[in-house]
């Protein structure tokens, strides 16, 4: 499921191109080489990358939180819902949520931060620019952190969030070092896909969740007496005919 986040992030390039294009598309120039144009171009991207793996941490930690209290399952279903509710919220209503959670103020910093590295002329300033950029509110990204929490542990969420980061980087870098924005009518055919593709994460997460003994889309997970979680991918019923008795032995404590 990590590399479902390459796929998502690949889709919902374009959504990004909308977002952060004119952020790409405006960076500022360093020097009057150019090769250091193209750096300029790429750390921006990588530091963009390194923000949202470092968010994935985060979910990765809430999801490996609710995996030890044994919960596998129904992180992995809660993820999936997550996701739709976030498809299907109204863009009024998350800006609302961000107001009650207090990070509108957080995000006025993170702009004026961003403004402030943009005055700068150097290739640091634009690798800070992307690292802020990440920060950003952008429901694109809210929906891959929610896939995220259901990721196996804190790395596979970084991985998770790192690959869905690469997935956009291919437009967003051809964006920043063209100078020009993809075309109104194609940006506008992906972002319709981002709805699909978001929807069928949802249902693979939810499918998973449920054990529904379907190898390796949605297995079994049994828990043992000692309370360690096995998920069995490909099991086969034993054999009547082949099959031992089994004594129990009881030991008496004394």
């Amino acid at each position: 499921m990590i590399w479902a986040g390459l796929l998502f992030g690949l889709v919902g390039s374009f959504h990004c191109v909308g977002m952060c294009g004119p952020i790409a598309v405006a960076l500022p120039f360093v020097g009057s080489s150019g090769w250091r144009y193209y750096a300029g171009r790429l750390l921006y991207n990588c530091g963009r990358i390194v923000t949202y793996a470092s968010l994935g941490a985060l979910a990765g930690a809430f999801g490996e939180t609710l995996q030890l209290a044994g919960l596998q399952q129904t992180v992995s279903i809660v993820s999936g819902v997550l996701i739709l509710l976030l498809l299907v919220l109204p863009a009024a209503r998350k800006g609302r949520y961000t107001r009650w959670l207090g990070t509108d103020k957080l995000m006025a910093w993170v702009r004026h931060q961003i403004g402030y590295f943009f005055r700068k002329n150097s290739l640091g300033a634009l690798f800070m620019v992307g690292l802020l950029n990440g920060l950003l509110p952008c429901g694109f990204v809210y929906i891959a952190l929610a896939g995220a929490i259901s990721a196996p542990g804190i790395g596979g969420a970084m991985g998770y969030m790192a690959l869905f980061g690469l997935g956009t980087l291919p437009l967003m870098l051809l964006v920043s070092l063209s100078g020009k924005r993809i075309s109104l009518k194609m940006r506008g055919t992906f972002n319709r896909a981002v709805p699909y593709v978001g929807i069928t994460l949802a249902l693979l997460f939810i499918v998973r969740g449920l054990g529904l003994g379907i190898p390796f889309l949605s297995p079994k997970v049994v828990v043992t007496a000692a309370h360690k979680t096995e998920i069995s991918c490909c099991t086969k019923p034993a054999e009547a005919s082949n099959a031992e008795p089994v004594t129990a032995h009881h030991h008496t404590l004394k």
